[in-house]
Protein backbone atom coordinates (compact mmCIF):
# COMPACT_ATOMS: atom_id res chain seq x y z
CA UNK A 1 0.00 0.00 0.00
CA UNK A 2 1.29 3.39 -1.24
CA UNK A 3 1.53 5.66 2.19
CA UNK A 4 -0.95 8.56 2.33
CA UNK A 5 1.31 11.23 2.55
CA UNK A 6 3.15 10.26 -0.39
CA UNK A 7 0.19 9.22 -2.78
CA UNK A 8 -0.05 11.79 -5.77
CA UNK A 9 -2.26 14.79 -6.11
CA UNK A 10 -3.45 16.96 -8.84
CA UNK A 11 -3.97 20.46 -7.50
CA UNK A 12 -5.60 22.09 -10.56
CA UNK A 13 -3.50 21.07 -13.60
CA UNK A 14 -0.63 20.66 -11.73
CA UNK A 15 0.21 17.10 -10.91
CA UNK A 16 2.16 16.76 -7.90
CA UNK A 17 4.62 13.10 -6.86
CA UNK A 18 2.95 13.53 -2.70
CA UNK A 19 1.32 15.47 -0.29
CA UNK A 20 4.14 17.67 1.33
CA UNK A 21 4.60 21.04 0.35
CA UNK A 22 7.42 23.66 1.44
CA UNK A 23 5.36 26.20 2.82
CA UNK A 24 6.40 29.93 2.06
CA UNK A 25 9.75 31.22 4.58
CA UNK A 26 10.66 34.89 4.19
CA UNK A 27 14.36 34.72 4.50
CA UNK A 28 15.03 38.38 4.53
CA UNK A 29 18.14 38.23 2.44
CA UNK A 30 17.04 40.40 -0.46
CA UNK A 31 18.57 42.99 -2.36
CA UNK A 32 15.99 45.51 -3.70
CA UNK A 33 13.88 43.01 -4.32
CA UNK A 34 16.57 40.52 -6.20
CA UNK A 35 17.44 37.13 -4.60
CA UNK A 36 20.87 36.28 -3.45
CA UNK A 37 23.49 34.14 -3.57
CA UNK A 38 21.71 32.92 -0.30
CA UNK A 39 18.46 31.79 -2.64
CA UNK A 40 21.10 30.46 -4.31
CA UNK A 41 21.54 27.32 -2.11
CA UNK A 42 18.18 27.81 0.27
CA UNK A 43 15.96 27.15 -2.97
CA UNK A 44 18.18 24.08 -4.26
CA UNK A 45 17.96 22.87 -1.20
CA UNK A 46 14.15 22.98 -0.24
CA UNK A 47 14.33 21.07 -3.99
CA UNK A 48 15.78 18.39 -2.69
CA UNK A 49 13.97 18.09 0.40
CA UNK A 50 11.43 15.44 -0.80
CA UNK A 51 8.19 17.81 -1.09
CA UNK A 52 6.59 17.06 -3.87
CA UNK A 53 5.82 21.13 -3.85
CA UNK A 54 7.94 23.87 -2.83
CA UNK A 55 6.54 27.92 -2.21
CA UNK A 56 9.14 30.71 -2.79
CA UNK A 57 8.33 32.98 0.07
CA UNK A 58 6.37 35.79 0.14
CA UNK A 59 7.55 38.34 -2.94
CA UNK A 60 6.21 41.58 -3.21
CA UNK A 61 4.44 43.51 -6.36
CA UNK A 62 6.13 46.27 -5.47
CA UNK A 63 9.06 48.59 -3.14
CA UNK A 64 7.10 49.55 -0.95
CA UNK A 65 5.02 46.59 -0.14
CA UNK A 66 8.16 44.75 1.53
CA UNK A 67 7.80 44.07 4.75
CA UNK A 68 11.78 44.70 5.38
CA UNK A 69 14.44 46.20 2.95
CA UNK A 70 15.48 42.18 2.35
CA UNK A 71 12.19 40.86 1.51
CA UNK A 72 11.98 39.32 -2.02
CA UNK A 73 10.07 41.55 -5.26
CA UNK A 74 8.89 41.05 -8.08
CA UNK A 75 8.58 44.76 -9.83
CA UNK A 76 11.60 45.20 -11.61
CA UNK A 77 13.75 43.43 -14.88
CA UNK A 78 15.98 42.74 -12.02
CA UNK A 79 14.15 41.37 -9.65
CA UNK A 80 13.14 38.64 -12.30
CA UNK A 81 16.53 38.18 -13.69
CA UNK A 82 17.69 37.20 -10.48
CA UNK A 83 14.43 35.13 -9.14
CA UNK A 84 14.75 33.26 -12.78
CA UNK A 85 18.33 32.18 -11.85
CA UNK A 86 17.36 31.05 -8.28
CA UNK A 87 14.62 29.05 -9.98
CA UNK A 88 16.64 27.44 -12.46
CA UNK A 89 19.24 26.71 -10.17
CA UNK A 90 16.51 24.48 -7.70
CA UNK A 91 15.13 22.96 -10.86
CA UNK A 92 18.49 21.85 -11.79
CA UNK A 93 19.13 19.61 -8.88
CA UNK A 94 15.16 18.90 -7.68
CA UNK A 95 13.53 15.60 -7.28
CA UNK A 96 11.88 13.90 -10.07
CA UNK A 97 8.27 15.89 -10.02
CA UNK A 98 9.16 18.41 -7.47
CA UNK A 99 6.65 21.45 -8.41
CA UNK A 100 7.63 25.18 -7.74
CA UNK A 101 5.38 27.64 -6.68
CA UNK A 102 5.67 31.56 -5.99
CA UNK A 103 3.44 33.88 -3.04
CA UNK A 104 2.90 36.89 -4.09
CA UNK A 105 1.82 39.96 -1.35
CA UNK A 106 1.54 43.57 -0.27
CA UNK A 107 2.56 44.04 2.83
CA UNK A 108 0.33 46.88 3.59
CA UNK A 109 0.72 48.55 7.28
CA UNK A 110 2.77 45.59 8.16
CA UNK A 111 5.52 47.14 6.31
CA UNK A 112 8.94 49.17 6.86
CA UNK A 113 9.85 46.91 9.30
CA UNK A 114 12.98 45.21 10.49
CA UNK A 115 14.35 42.49 9.57
CA UNK A 116 13.22 40.20 12.41
CA UNK A 117 16.95 39.50 13.63
CA UNK A 118 17.37 43.31 13.99
CA UNK A 119 14.17 43.45 16.43
CA UNK A 120 11.06 43.20 13.94
CA UNK A 121 9.76 46.42 14.70
CA UNK A 122 9.10 49.52 12.91
CA UNK A 123 11.81 51.19 11.09
CA UNK A 124 13.57 53.95 12.98
CA UNK A 125 14.00 57.42 11.06
CA UNK A 126 17.72 56.53 10.34
CA UNK A 127 16.80 53.22 8.75
CA UNK A 128 15.05 54.17 5.36
CA UNK A 129 11.47 53.76 6.07
CA UNK A 130 8.77 54.75 3.93
CA UNK A 131 5.11 55.57 4.58
CA UNK A 132 3.03 51.61 4.53
CA UNK A 133 -0.66 51.83 3.10
CA UNK A 134 -3.95 50.35 4.61
CA UNK A 135 -7.33 50.42 3.94
CA UNK A 136 -7.60 52.17 6.72
CA UNK A 137 -5.38 54.70 8.83
CA UNK A 138 -5.03 52.41 11.52
CA UNK A 139 -1.82 51.85 12.72
CA UNK A 140 -0.59 47.99 13.46
CA UNK A 141 0.45 48.25 16.76
CA UNK A 142 0.80 51.23 19.54
CA UNK A 143 4.86 51.49 18.36
CA UNK A 144 4.12 51.44 14.61
CA UNK A 145 3.25 54.70 12.20
CA UNK A 146 -0.12 55.28 10.78
CA UNK A 147 -0.52 54.55 7.08
CA UNK A 148 -1.88 55.86 4.39
CA UNK A 149 -5.97 55.40 3.45
CA UNK A 150 -5.47 54.17 -0.14
CA UNK A 151 -7.49 56.15 -2.39
CA UNK A 152 -9.31 54.94 -5.82
CA UNK A 153 -6.13 55.49 -7.81
CA UNK A 154 -3.78 53.49 -5.75
CA UNK A 155 -5.71 50.72 -5.08
CA UNK A 156 -6.03 50.14 -8.61
CA UNK A 157 -2.04 50.70 -9.58
CA UNK A 158 -1.65 47.84 -6.44
CA UNK A 159 -4.12 45.72 -8.86
CA UNK A 160 -2.13 46.26 -11.51
CA UNK A 161 0.92 45.77 -9.82
CA UNK A 162 -0.20 42.40 -8.87
CA UNK A 163 -0.97 41.35 -12.19
CA UNK A 164 2.60 42.65 -13.11
CA UNK A 165 4.16 40.02 -10.56
CA UNK A 166 1.99 37.49 -12.00
CA UNK A 167 3.44 37.58 -15.29
CA UNK A 168 6.33 38.01 -14.31
CA UNK A 169 6.12 34.71 -12.25
CA UNK A 170 4.81 32.83 -15.65
CA UNK A 171 7.48 33.83 -17.30
CA UNK A 172 10.31 32.96 -14.68
CA UNK A 173 9.04 29.35 -14.71
CA UNK A 174 6.61 28.58 -11.59
CA UNK A 175 3.93 26.14 -11.37
CA UNK A 176 1.44 27.39 -8.53
CA UNK A 177 0.94 31.01 -8.09
CA UNK A 178 -0.45 32.05 -4.63
CA UNK A 179 -2.25 35.25 -3.54
CA UNK A 180 -1.36 36.39 0.20
CA UNK A 181 -4.60 37.00 2.00
CA UNK A 182 -3.49 36.63 5.55
CA UNK A 183 -1.11 36.99 8.10
CA UNK A 184 -2.04 40.56 8.79
CA UNK A 185 -0.88 41.74 5.30
CA UNK A 186 -2.40 44.33 2.68
CA UNK A 187 -5.50 41.61 1.39
CA UNK A 188 -6.22 40.57 4.68
CA UNK A 189 -6.29 43.85 5.96
CA UNK A 190 -9.22 44.50 3.55
CA UNK A 191 -10.57 41.09 4.75
CA UNK A 192 -10.85 41.85 8.23
CA UNK A 193 -13.18 44.19 10.09
CA UNK A 194 -10.06 44.69 12.33
CA UNK A 195 -8.15 46.74 10.04
CA UNK A 196 -10.82 47.98 7.24
CA UNK A 197 -13.31 50.40 8.84
CA UNK A 198 -13.67 52.09 5.23
CA UNK A 199 -17.18 54.07 3.99
CA UNK A 200 -16.75 53.24 0.67
CA UNK A 201 -17.18 50.54 -1.69
CA UNK A 202 -14.56 49.19 -0.36
CA UNK A 203 -15.22 48.64 3.11
CA UNK A 204 -17.36 45.68 1.67
CA UNK A 205 -14.67 42.93 3.09
CA UNK A 206 -14.13 40.46 0.04
CA UNK A 207 -14.38 43.43 -2.43
CA UNK A 208 -10.55 44.30 -2.90
CA UNK A 209 -9.14 41.22 -2.38
CA UNK A 210 -11.78 39.02 -5.02
CA UNK A 211 -11.05 41.95 -7.79
CA UNK A 212 -6.98 41.26 -7.18
CA UNK A 213 -7.83 37.57 -7.30
CA UNK A 214 -10.27 38.13 -10.44
CA UNK A 215 -7.28 40.22 -12.45
CA UNK A 216 -4.48 37.80 -11.76
CA UNK A 217 -7.08 34.65 -12.81
CA UNK A 218 -6.91 36.10 -16.36
CA UNK A 219 -3.61 36.30 -16.70
CA UNK A 220 -2.87 32.59 -15.07
CA UNK A 221 -2.63 29.89 -18.22
CA UNK A 222 -3.65 26.87 -18.35
CA UNK A 223 -1.01 24.74 -16.98
CA UNK A 224 -0.48 26.92 -14.18
CA UNK A 225 -2.28 26.38 -10.88
CA UNK A 226 -3.05 29.47 -8.60
CA UNK A 227 -4.76 29.17 -5.12
CA UNK A 228 -4.41 31.51 -1.90
CA UNK A 229 -3.54 31.42 1.45
CA UNK A 230 -6.35 32.93 3.59
CA UNK A 231 -7.37 33.15 7.45
CA UNK A 232 -9.41 31.28 9.10
CA UNK A 233 -9.64 33.46 12.26
CA UNK A 234 -8.14 36.40 13.56
CA UNK A 235 -8.16 35.25 17.34
CA UNK A 236 -9.85 38.41 18.28
CA UNK A 237 -13.81 39.38 19.01
CA UNK A 238 -15.00 41.32 16.05
CA UNK A 239 -12.45 39.60 13.38
CA UNK A 240 -12.71 37.24 11.25
CA UNK A 241 -14.26 33.70 11.63
CA UNK A 242 -14.44 30.15 9.99
CA UNK A 243 -17.68 30.89 8.55
CA UNK A 244 -15.83 33.91 6.80
CA UNK A 245 -13.31 31.79 5.85
CA UNK A 246 -15.52 29.18 3.83
CA UNK A 247 -17.36 32.14 2.48
CA UNK A 248 -14.32 33.44 0.70
CA UNK A 249 -12.79 29.94 -0.30
CA UNK A 250 -16.73 29.16 -2.05
CA UNK A 251 -15.63 33.06 -4.20
CA UNK A 252 -12.12 32.10 -4.90
CA UNK A 253 -13.31 28.38 -5.90
CA UNK A 254 -16.10 29.80 -8.51
CA UNK A 255 -13.40 32.09 -9.63
CA UNK A 256 -10.67 29.56 -10.67
CA UNK A 257 -8.45 29.39 -7.65
CA UNK A 258 -7.71 25.10 -7.68
CA UNK A 259 -6.60 25.12 -3.66
CA UNK A 260 -6.33 27.44 0.02
CA UNK A 261 -4.06 27.57 2.31
CA UNK A 262 -5.91 28.16 5.43
CA UNK A 263 -3.70 29.57 8.39
CA UNK A 264 -4.52 32.27 11.01
CA UNK A 265 -3.88 35.29 13.21
CA UNK A 266 -1.46 38.00 12.35
CA UNK A 267 -3.76 41.29 11.87
CA UNK A 268 -2.99 42.51 15.14
CA UNK A 269 -0.06 41.58 17.41
CA UNK A 270 -2.72 42.21 20.63
CA UNK A 271 -3.91 38.53 20.70
CA UNK A 272 -2.79 35.16 22.26
CA UNK A 273 -2.64 31.88 20.84
CA UNK A 274 -1.94 28.37 22.35
CA UNK A 275 0.27 26.81 19.69
CA UNK A 276 0.37 23.25 20.02
CA UNK A 277 0.96 20.25 17.49
CA UNK A 278 -1.41 20.98 14.39
CA UNK A 279 -3.28 23.76 15.73
CA UNK A 280 -4.43 25.12 12.53
CA UNK A 281 -5.41 22.00 11.09
CA UNK A 282 -9.13 22.15 12.36
CA UNK A 283 -9.84 25.22 10.24
CA UNK A 284 -8.00 23.37 7.15
CA UNK A 285 -10.88 20.21 8.03
CA UNK A 286 -13.78 22.66 8.51
CA UNK A 287 -13.18 24.43 5.01
CA UNK A 288 -12.55 20.64 3.27
CA UNK A 289 -15.74 19.84 4.55
CA UNK A 290 -17.82 22.40 3.16
CA UNK A 291 -15.71 23.14 0.24
CA UNK A 292 -14.43 19.67 -1.22
CA UNK A 293 -13.78 20.37 -4.63
CA UNK A 294 -11.21 22.81 -3.48
CA UNK A 295 -7.64 21.24 -2.87
CA UNK A 296 -7.00 22.45 0.54
CA UNK A 297 -3.74 22.47 2.34
CA UNK A 298 -3.25 22.48 6.64
CA UNK A 299 -0.53 24.28 8.23
CA UNK A 300 0.40 24.87 11.87
CA UNK A 301 3.44 22.84 13.92
CA UNK A 302 2.96 20.04 11.41
CA UNK A 303 6.17 18.42 12.52
CA UNK A 304 6.67 14.66 12.42
CA UNK A 305 5.78 12.02 8.95
CA UNK A 306 3.13 10.11 11.20
CA UNK A 307 1.56 13.66 11.96
CA UNK A 308 1.43 14.77 8.78
CA UNK A 309 -0.23 11.70 7.39
CA UNK A 310 -2.37 11.62 10.00
CA UNK A 311 -3.91 14.39 8.63
CA UNK A 312 -4.14 13.40 4.81
CA UNK A 313 -5.08 10.21 5.81
CA UNK A 314 -8.24 11.47 7.96
CA UNK A 315 -9.34 13.64 5.05
CA UNK A 316 -8.82 16.83 7.62
CA UNK A 317 -6.49 17.89 4.47
CA UNK A 318 -5.33 17.06 0.75
CA UNK A 319 -1.88 18.38 1.38
CA UNK A 320 0.24 19.69 4.43
CA UNK A 321 2.51 22.60 4.61
CA UNK A 322 6.00 21.99 6.23
CA UNK A 323 8.08 25.05 7.96
CA UNK A 324 10.74 25.05 10.13
CA UNK A 325 10.82 21.44 10.69
CA UNK A 326 12.80 21.19 6.88
CA UNK A 327 14.53 24.23 7.89
CA UNK A 328 15.56 22.26 10.76
CA UNK A 329 15.90 18.90 8.91
CA UNK A 330 16.68 19.42 4.68
CA UNK A 331 15.76 16.04 4.30
CA UNK A 332 12.53 15.90 5.83
CA UNK A 333 10.65 14.29 3.02
CA UNK A 334 13.71 11.17 2.84
CA UNK A 335 13.44 10.53 6.44
CA UNK A 336 9.62 10.64 6.43
CA UNK A 337 9.79 7.83 3.86
CA UNK A 338 11.85 6.04 5.59
CA UNK A 339 10.03 6.35 8.68
CA UNK A 340 6.30 5.29 6.54
CA UNK A 341 7.73 2.82 4.20
CA UNK A 342 7.56 4.64 1.06
CA UNK A 343 9.83 5.24 -1.99
CA UNK A 344 11.74 8.32 -2.73
CA UNK A 345 14.33 9.03 -5.39
CA UNK A 346 17.17 10.87 -4.34
CA UNK A 347 20.16 12.46 -6.35
CA UNK A 348 22.06 10.19 -7.45
CA UNK A 349 24.68 11.64 -6.01
CA UNK A 350 23.19 10.97 -2.26
CA UNK A 351 21.64 7.81 -3.25
CA UNK A 352 24.83 6.09 -1.22
CA UNK A 353 23.17 7.28 1.97
CA UNK A 354 19.95 5.67 1.12
CA UNK A 355 18.98 2.80 4.39
CA UNK A 356 19.27 0.13 1.41
CA UNK A 357 23.08 1.12 0.89
CA UNK A 358 24.11 2.48 4.30
CA UNK A 359 24.12 0.76 7.25
CA UNK A 360 24.53 3.91 8.93
CA UNK A 361 21.27 5.32 8.68
CA UNK A 362 19.68 2.77 11.26
CA UNK A 363 22.63 4.02 13.73
CA UNK A 364 21.54 7.50 12.91
CA UNK A 365 18.10 7.41 12.89
CA UNK A 366 17.12 4.37 15.25
CA UNK A 367 13.88 2.88 14.35
CA UNK A 368 11.28 3.36 17.66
Amino acid sequence: MTSPLFSPLNIGPVHVPNRIAIAPMCQYSAHDGCASDWHLQHLPMLAMSGAGLVMVEMTDVERHGRITHGCLGLYTDENERALARALAAAKAVALPGTRFGIQIAHAGRKGSAQRPWEGGLSLGPDQDPWQTVAPSAIPFDDAWPTPQELDANRLARIKSQFVEATRRAVRIGFDVIELHMAHGYLLHQFLSPLANMRQDEWSSPMRFALAVAEAVAAEVPDGIAWGARITASDWAEGGIQPADAIELGGVLAELGAAYVDVTSGGITPKIWVAVSPGYQVPFAAEIKRAIPRLVVRAVGMIVTPTQAQAVVESGQADQVAIARAVLDNPRWGWHAAEVLGAEIRRPPQYQRAAPSLWPGAALARPAG
